[in-house]
């Protein structure tokens, strides 16, 4: 472990302080080596020990890796900036989530004083700019992380300096900046080919020439989120590789059996599929997802309103790995459905959570097949209102540790009149 020599000098000139102290007991790189393992809290605490140890914490070597969120929320620039400078070179990950009164000027001195920052979370810092980026591409070519979702000034401006600035960034967060455009994504895309993870949920003017910009430029992309981003469409769905391993495309609402028809072809190694409000979905893209994609472990399926049981008999034959399956409002799903679920690899090995919020052809028989499933620890059954808090006591008398979600709203009355197909209540899901 190395120090500066100033520290070097005050080390010796207060090392001296007590001769039955630990400071003489220890080589000084030994308890430098010690207080790297303490978090924020307990450095400023050891700080407060003696002069020795106030040198020793607060070298710079010690705050390689910064979360300051469990340490102030609320945190000031000042702070920043002095962090910033006692770091310096040594600063590898900085954490400032939710530290809304962090401005530009602090970033900047963060990006000045410590050019070897890899991984930095910006998450709802919500005052900073295209600026922090423009000084962040400036100064930290190192950069492989970072997270500003939830800044709402970040635009294309801070996607074009980072490509321009930052070639190795692996992992990129843009959640919630609505004014990233597919321009700015290109311009990622194109500057940063090592991207692994790439997430913009809520980007609405995020479209298909974004995610086919994506498709081409990142070979190694891993996880791709595109939630709410309904311009996207099968076209560049599609176009995804290989590596492809978690994928969330909820609420793009345009995509059809297609996109589930190219995945099973070019992504077989997905592990997360979200498709959740994705209602143009059908049995026969389900069909062709389960016969390649067997390592599937987590599906959001809710408000795929199309599928039937026959979509459940295809998961359980072709993916034997499912730990997590949500079908709320699947409003077609039935107790045969679930039969074939309980019966199927993944039930009895590796299912532990299942969401049939709002399914209401639910019965309390599908309840009875699940006591198979040993390992299911949570189950959704909010405005399920065909099953009755007898089947699950049962269903709890087998599965003592399972958790149960359940509200039992009154019946809604029955439309007047003859001829329409009856509605089922839906405010339940508030609880």
């Amino acid at each position: 472990m190395t120090y500066s020599g100033r520290n070097k000098f005050e080390i010796a000139r207060f090392s001296g302080e007590d001769e039955n102290h630990i400071n003489r007991k220890l080589p000084k790189e030994l308890l430098l080596r010690i207080l790297s393992y303490l978090d924020v809290v307990s450095l400023c605490r050891c700080a407060q020990v003696s002069k020795l140890w106030n040198i020793l914490a607060l070298d710079g070597s010690n705050w390689q890796r910064i979360d300051l969120f469990d340490f102030q929320r609320d945190v000031e620039g000042p702070v920043i900036e002095n962090i910033s400078r006692r770091c310096g070179g040594f600063l590898r990950q900085l954490s400032l989530r939710g530290c809304e009164s962090i401005a530009d000027g602090s970033i900047k001195t963060l990006a000045q004083s410590c050019p070897n920052i890899e991984d930095l979370n910006l998450n709802k810092c919500k005052k900073l700019t295209d600026q922090t980026c423009q000084a962040l591409g400036r100064r930290c070519s190192k950069l492989q992380r970072i997270n500003v979702d939830s800044c709402p000034s970040i635009t294309d401006i801070s996607l074009k300096a980072l490509s321009d600035g930052c070639p190795l960034l692996t992992h990129v967060n843009v959640s919630w900046c609505q004014s990233i455009t597919d321009n700015g994504v290109d311009a990622l895309a194109r500057g940063c080919p090592k991207l692994k993870s790439f997430i913009c949920r809520g980007c609405k003017n995020v479209n298909d020439k974004a995610v086919s910009s994506l498709a081409t430029h990142c070979p190694d992309l891993e996880v791709l989120n595109v939630q709410g981003c309904d311009n996207v469409t099968d076209e560049s769905i599609s176009k995804l590789g290989g590596g492809m391993r978690r994928l969330c495309v909820s609420g793009c609402g345009r995509l059809t059996d297609a996109s589930l028809a190219a995945l099973a072809v070019r992504c077989p190694a997905l592990v997360t599929l979200e498709l959740a409000q994705c209602s143009q979905l059908t049995d026969a893209g389900f069909q062709a997802l389960a016969r390649n994609c067997r390592l599937l472990e987590r599906m959001d399926l809710e408000e795929c309103v199309l599928i039937t049981d026959t979509t459940l008999v295809h998961l359980s034959m072709g993916c034997p790995r499912l730990e997590k399956l949500t079908l709320s409002h699947c409003e077609l799903i039935t107790d045969y459905g679930i039969k074939q679920l309980s019966m199927s690899p993944c039930a009895a090995e590796h299912l532990t959570v299942l969401g049939l919020d709002n399914c209401p052809l639910v019965t309390d028989g599908a309840l009875e097949h699940l006591t198979s499933c040993h390992n299911l620890q949570l189950i959704e059954l909010y405005d399920c209102q065909m099953v009755t808090r007898n089947a699950i006591r049962k269903l709890r008398s087998h599965l003592p540790n399972i958790k149960v979600h359940a509200y039992f709203a009154p019946v809604t009355p029955p439309v007047a009149g003859g001829g329409a197909r009856p509605r089922y209540c839906r405010c339940c899901n508030i609880i």
